[in-house]
């Protein structure tokens, strides 16, 4: 790996494109270096994977509603839809709108954390979207994934932007993009211009996860995947994009992160030349493996709170009265303390009325019905009557967090192995008595008790999705799916999964996109367009009507108490 150092430049001082991030970027998308064999057998893993977590979230209400704006926009040889038989497909671009909401509605799939957060299986839904358009393979879509995974999980090694309350998601689309061109195979130039349009339109606020947090965070990768598929099409046909957008003087550096810190403290003037952010990418020949960095989830929650849920589990069985608990505390990393916990300062994460999309984020309630139930369910755990379970609430408020600055330095370490994403916990009782425990990873971690492999992945699909698909239709995608690579051009339509006819809701309420098409003709021109459409049906008859007789040697059937044309002239003649 090569780190590259990232500076704000002002714009007299013509930044070589040769010395961009962008640039860089786009020379990783087309080194067409082969793609390791685990790599690939990753990149099915986590394709299994969202295809687990979509099918279990295919008729919640926001995933119906980006279906159904999604079905607005058909195209013949599209993209396919989540739950839909694959003959019905749509443009790519809500394809990936739609399937993209569907994947991360449950907040049940891959993460990576390091300088910023991310979940980069969120690439999946626009790049295999453009593939199933353009007719591509099951290869290309291996080397477009390995390419979006490296960019997504780099940037996010490099830059942060949770401290400067910009959300992930302006990772992902310059990602997206990127793992697109490499696809599609595009020149260094377009991918350099779709990557930078792309971070140009993704850049949004972490209000998204603050608060009363709403059905947007399911949304919010999807429109990047939507936006990136869009910045890739108009870069292919020869447009530019702001430049450079990472290093300009205007740019998102200098503007919004952490170049706009360092002017607020220091003034405008000092914001130039500077180093701001090391960002790795592969050498030139450099295989693309930061897929198998990232790591998936056991539990539908906040990855922060996987091995915490794991932990309640265990301490579980050394509570007797949950009555007799006085309080809990967990002593965690700064960003588990500050984003899903007491630390946030949001009195939403304690309401037991909040969303449930609040209440994936809040570690308190998190650890309440874990250790209570000794389990954790993806729809019944978020239930409202289970938040409003009183002898939960009580337990519930009991329990705050603490930052302890060994967990955030173990949250912030780039060795593997002392990475950590865990807590300590300690469980305080009326009576004196404290029982106490640790869990640094995830039992599902690579370095967990229980680490994730191709079978837990097919389990995990198999059992979010045996109430809702026909054994046959998932039998046959982990078929499909397993022997990616061979999968022919034009064949990709084999990795959508369809729901048995009548089990799929297509019924929400009506928006701008379901309203009827007006016509932009004048009326004139639509009566005459009628009347050619008419006389066309009028022929076509006749010509069937002519040929059954010359066939048959019989004359046509005419109405009863009707007589045909040629005797009503006859009749008229004689």
């Amino acid at each position: 790996m090569e780190l590259h150092p990232v500076r704000v430049y002002r714009s007299k001082d013509l930044l070589p494109r040769e010395a961009q991030l962008a640039w860089k970027i786009a020379a990783v998308a087309t080194d067409r270096v082969a793609v390791p064999k685990d790599v690939a057998e990753m990149i099915i893993n986590r394709i299994i994977d969202n295809a687990a977590v979509a099918i279990a979230a295919i008729n919640r209400p926001p995933v119906v509603s980006a279906r159904m704006m999604a079905l607005a926009h058909p195209r013949k040889g599209g993209a396919t839809l989540f739950g839909l038989p694959a003959g019905r497909t749509v443009s790519p671009e809500w394809a990936a709108w739609a399937n993209g909401t569907a994947v991360r509605e449950l907040d049940f799939h891959d993460t990576f954390l390091a300088a910023d957060y991310s979940h980069p299986a969120d690439n999946i839904p626009p790049v295999l979207a453009v593939a199933q358009t353009v007719g591509a393979s099951g290869r290309d879509l291996i080397r477009g994934l390995a390419t979006a995974y490296e960019i997504h999980i780099n940037l996010v090694q490099g830059i942060c932007l949770h401290e400067h309350k910009v959300d992930h998601i302006a990772h992902l689309c310059p990602a997206a993009a990127a793992g697109i061109g490499t696809l599609l195979g595009l020149k260094q130039e377009t991918i350099f211009q779709a990557v930078q349009q792309a971070v140009h339109v993704a850049v949004t606020t972490r209000q998204s996860r603050k608060g009363e947090i709403s059905s947007w965070k399911a949304f919010a990768p999807a429109h990047a995947g939507k936006l990136a598929i869009e910045a890739v099409d108009r870069a292919m046909r020869g447009e530019g994009a702001p430049n450079p957008i990472y290093e300009g003087e205007d740019s998102l550096i200098a503007w919004i992160l952490a170049g706009r810190t360092i002017a607020d403290r220091e003034g405008r003037e000092a914001v130039y030349g500077r180093e701001y952010y090391r960002v790795p990418l592969p050498a030139k020949g450099e295989p693309k493996r930061a897929i198998l960095e990232s790591y998936t989830k056991e539990h539908s929650a906040e990855y922060q709170a996987q091995a915490l849920i794991d932990l309640a589990r265990r301490m579980r069985e050394r509570i007797e009265d949950f009555e007799a608990i006085e309080k809990i505390v967990i002593h965690t990393s700064h960003h588990t303390h500050t984003v899903i916990g007491t630390g946030a300062n949001d009195p939403q994460k304690m309401d037991p009325k909040a969303s449930r999309e609040t209440l994936d984020h809040s570690i308190m309630y998190i650890f309440a019905v874990a250790l209570q139930d000794g389990c954790w369910h993806h729809i019944e755990s978020y239930a409202p009557r289970r938040a409003l379970r009183p002898d939960t609430v009580r337990l519930w408020h009991k329990i705050e967090t603490r930052e302890d600055p060994e967990w955030t330095r173990r949250y912030h370490a780039t060795d593997p192995r002392e990475k950590a994403f865990g807590g300590r916990v300690q469980i305080f009782f009326k009576d004196g008595r404290v029982v106490e425990d640790e869990a640094a990873f995830a039992d599902a971690h690579p370095l967990g008790a229980r680490p994730f492999r191709r079978e837990d992945y097919i389990r995990k699909f198999r059992s979010l999705t045996e109430a809702i698909l026909s054994a046959r239709e998932a039998d046959r995608f982990l078929d499909a799916v397993q022997d990616l690579a061979a999968i022919p051009a034009g064949g990709l339509a084999a990795l959508n999964v369809a729901l048995p006819a009548g089990r799929l809701t297509l019924s929400p309420g009506r928006g701008i996109f379901d309203a009827p098409v007006r016509s932009a003709e004048p009326a004139s021109v639509r009566r005459a367009v009628r009347k050619a459409e008419a006389k066309d049906r009028t022929t076509s008859l006749k010509r069937a009507r002519n040929l059954k007789v010359a066939v048959t040697g019989k004359p046509p059937k005419t109405r009863p108490g009707r007589s045909s044309g040629r005797a009503v002239a006859r009749r008229r003649k004689g």
